[in-house]
């Protein structure tokens, strides 16, 4: 749905774009199966001319699946390792080569109609992007659970920031839950702005919930590119992160902890994974829990918070956990692992699959 990194919002694509050019540095061949527009250090195999969402003519997805999967099957005997990120479509293509294919998941496993997949395709395996996701399906065959990572240089953190505001950064919508960041800003007279994409399932809740408290103090800017958003977190004094859904991971918060910004998020799916509490946020359960732990976030070390996304989300550190799942794959042992570090030994041919979520 979106290109390889996407031009602007797109956890997913985001992540694989991440882990690719990792994976490249550390000296594997990569092969990326994805939109035509994605730019990449990878082969790029062109499955669409341009990013799905991006183009007016295309109704359904569907059809673009199928063909980028049957390119990937063609091409798969190239291939030690196939790495899908398209939740579970490619399970009865490529259950025959089970043993050697690993598949990320990104979005929510609480839903009932995704177990039985995860029951009739058992021996296909999986990474979680965080325990409390997995822990929605518990019984299905997880791999490993690795969290993201972002590349060190890729946001500079802003240990000074001059903003004054708050800052909400996403998506609008029900789940995560822009009406509490506004009520937690205006009950402090803090200003708070919004960069958020409204997706067309979520119009009538931005114009009937959101689009009219714009306005005293509440700024809403829209989606923001890569370049726009280390600026917009590093200026703001606090990420709000007030989710009211199970949460997979939460992209956003580490966005923020590599520009230095302490992040406040309710308790819910990651959350409390992800933020170290007291040293990189705050982690509350009520708006008036927020509201009362604002100033205990405003006064947190910035240099701390960058440190704390240092040692634990960097993109090299993911990327490394996945070469050791790699290889764990292809000695046929498929146990969960803790390990974090691997050993010297020839790279691997690895390909990536796009997903279009």
């Amino acid at each position: 749905m979106e290109s390889v990194p996407p031009r602007l919002y797109g956890g997913t694509e985001r992540v694989v774009s991440h882990l690719t050019e990792e994976l490249i540095g550390l000296g594997h061949d990569v092969t990326l199966f994805a939109s035509g527009d994605s730019i990449t250090s990878a082969a790029l195999v062109s499955c669409a001319t341009v990013a799905l969402r991006l183009d007016p003519n295309v109704i359904d997805p569907i059809p673009y699946y199928m063909l980028m999967l049957d390119r990937v099957r063609r091409q798969a005997a190239e291939f030690d390792i196939l790495h899908f990120h398209i939740d579970y479509l490619h399970f009865p293509l490529f259950r025959y080569l089970a043993g050697r294919t690993v598949t990320t998941l990104h979005g929510r496993q609480d839903l009932p109609d995704i177990k039985p997949i995860f029951l009739g395709f058992d021996d296909m395996p999986l990474v979680s992007i965080s325990g409390a996701q997995r822990s929605r399906v518990a019984n299905a065959n997880f791999a490993a659970t690795i969290h993201h990572g972002l590349p060190l240089n890729l946001m500079q953190p802003n240990f000074e920031p001059r903003g004054g505001y708050l800052a909400f950064i996403g998506r609008i919508s029900p789940e995560k839950r822009p009406d509490r960041a506004i009520a937690i800003a205006r009950n402090l007279g803090i200003p708070i702005k919004i960069a958020a994409k409204v997706d067309r399932v979520d119009e009538a809740y931005f114009n009937e919930r959101i689009a009219p408290l714009i306005g005293d103090g509440v700024q809403f800017i829209g989606e923001i590119n890569e370049q726009n958003k280390t600026a917009f977190l590093g200026e703001a004094i606090g990420l709000l992160f007030p989710i009211d859904w199970p949460e997979p991971f939460g992209l956003v918060m580490i966005e923020a902890m590599a520009c230095g910004t302490p992040v406040l998020a309710f308790r819910c799916g990651s959350v409390p994974e992800i933020v170290d509490e007291g040293v990189s946020g705050m982690i509350v359960e009520t708006i008036e829990e927020a509201i009362a732990a604002v100033p205990r976030l405003l006064a947190m070390d910035r240099r701390a918070v960058r440190k704390q996304f240092e040692v634990r989300f960097s993109s090299a550190r993911m990327a490394r956990d996945y070469v050791l799942l790699y290889r764990r794959m292809l000695r046929g042992i498929g146990a969960d692992t803790t390990e974090t570090k691997i050993t010297d030994a020839p790279p691997l041919n690895t390909v990536e699959v796009e997903a279009m979520n």
